[in-house]
């Protein structure tokens, strides 16, 4: 899946890890979400998994984006 196919709901616009527009939460087309930010080493999740950590504001922002 592009990031192109995403429609974002936080973050400031370029997309960039490391250029201050991480974390960030997106929607996909089937209604699913995707998140970008750092990873977190809290427990090893089955393979094909990641854990990734996001602050409870871009949480918040992401339910303000779907109007929620």
């Amino acid at each position: 899946m592009a990031r192109e196919e995403l429609t974002r709901l936080t973050g400031n616009g370029n997309g960039e890890c490391g250029q201050g527009d991480s974390p960030n939460v997106y929607r996909t087309a089937s209604g699913s979400f995707v998140v970008q930010g750092d990873l977190a080493d809290a427990f090893t999740p089955p393979s094909g998994e990641g854990l990734v950590e996001i602050p409870e504001n871009v949480l918040r922002e992401a339910v303000r984006a779907r109007g929620r």
